[in-house]
């Protein structure tokens, strides 16, 4: 599929959809738990409905109907479902449902599409190891397909953060296991993403002990999960396009369905976005970006919010000066090479962009429509149709059904706000 963007004008109240942090963790603990429980407002499409087929594959019984999710755990028998995990484009599912796998003896392959098979897994599979699981891989230089066979015991182990997912995965199994365990992690990034994962332990009662710095754990073996009833909130990454859109096109857009309160690391773009000239105003559950000002470069850290990258950057081609983005290296391991991409694709609509080891710098650039490529990333994909919105002339993006992996609606949402883009069958 390809879309076909023409410069716009914006004006508007978009909804934002569901989060797929938090879907695929409530899937998680859902899948975990003994009894039944609910999540409402979920995703239930792309990377959610990858999570959804790992939770079955382990043995849960989940049935759907709209957006609520009702979900029957396997309560402690980690030896149900499956031998199989087809995880399609879901690097999250993957990562956290790695270690829920291996909680028990069952040898379980993990397999997806080709895309990723691209993406880094080795970390938590060494990491889980240490904790009495074993792993291999079927295809040298590849980290997928891999298969993992527990069950963890518990123990001392150390796992790399320069993805926040390995952290994420070992937390939530190491509960699970019959021995207390000790986790060490380096080189930490992504710091609310875990953050946000302790939240989940914290709503469980889930007990464990942690250093301020986040790169120490120890963790109480023997516990379990209880049912949950959870209304999934509204996604800030996903919200990153519309809230962006609005100082890119000089528009005033409000945002509803989001709260201010969760630890998603991304609602810190609407702070970026105010440093850099845009109006915001917030409450707890929504926000109106007024971007009729001028637009200002800055230096941009996204280490811990690296899903921002892609958008950022193509805001960076509107504001005055230089636009800097650094410390998200992480960023190359995504669906893509985001820093890699995002440089290529707008350099073909003539932004100024210059490639860095860990991020961008981008200086102002009048954009020219063109035919560009969203290498099958959901994110580069949204970000090159906002491009499209300033630019003169006409874009035309490939591989855009990749948008439905974390916001189906992105179509109809944008058009309501008075967006020229339409679908190329």
């Amino acid at each position: 599929m390809k879309w076909r963007v023409r410069k716009s004008v914006l004006a508007g109240t978009i909804a934002v959809p569901a989060s797929k942090s938090h879907t695929i963790r409530a899937l998680v603990v859902s899948t975990l738990a003994q009894g039944t429980s609910h999540i409402a407002n979920a995703l239930s499409t792309g990377d959610g409905a990858s999570a959804i087929a790992a939770a079955r594959s382990m043995g849960a019984d989940v049935s759907i109907a709209g957006s609520s999710i009702a979900v029957t755990g396997v309560g402690g028998d980690f030896t149900l479902g499956s031998d199989d995990f087809n995880m399609e484009n879901s690097g999250t599912s993957t990562n956290l449902f790695a270690s829920i796998a291996a909680l028990g003896s069952r040898r379980r392959r993990f397999d997806g599409d080709a895309s990723l098979r691209t993406r880094p897994f080795r970390p938590v599979l060494e990491a889980l190891g240490n904790l009495g699981v074993t792993f291999g891989f079927e295809q040298e230089g590849s980290d997928l397909p891999f298969w993992v066979c527990g069950p963890i015991r518990g123990g001392a182990t150390t796992v790399n953060g320069f993805s926040s997912q390995f952290v994420s995965s070992l937390l939530f199994a190491c509960p699970c296991a019959p021995e207390d365990s000790q986790i060490i992690v380096e080189n930490i990034h992504e710091r609310p993403y875990i953050e946000m994962t302790l939240r989940w332990l914290d709503r469980m009662g889930i007990r464990y002990d942690a250093s301020a710095d986040l790169a120490h754990f120890r963790i109480q073996g023997r516990q379990s999960y209880r049912p949950v009833d959870y209304a999934v909130p509204g996604d800030f990454s996903s919200a990153t396009f519309a809230a962006v859109a609005a100082p890119l096109t000089g528009s005033r857009i409000a945002l509803t369905g989001i709260d201010f309160s969760d630890s998603q690391g991304d609602k810190a773009v609407f702070d970026v976005i105010a440093r850099m000239g845009g109006r915001v105003e917030k409450n707890v559950s929504a926000a109106v970006v007024d971007g009729r000002g001028e637009i200002r470069g800055l230096e941009l850290d996204l280490n811990a919010m690296p899903d921002a990258l892609p958008a950022l950057s193509v805001l960076g081609c509107k504001a005055e000066g230089e636009t800097s983005i650094v410390n998200v290296a992480q960023a190359r391991i995504k669906e893509t090479d985001r820093i890699g991409v995002m440089a290529a694709e707008l350099a073909k609509m003539g932004a100024d962009v210059a490639e860095k080891k860990d991020g961008l710098v981008i200086r102002h650039s009048a954009l020219k429509g063109a035919q560009v490529d969203g290498r099958g990333d959901h994110r580069v994909v949204m970000a090159l149709a906002l491009a499209g919105m300033v630019a003169e002339g006409e874009t035309v993006i490939d591989t855009a059904e990749a948008a439905a992996v974390t916001y189906p609606g992105f179509v109809k949402d944008f058009r309501a706000l008075g967006a020229d883009i339409g679908i190329i069958d």
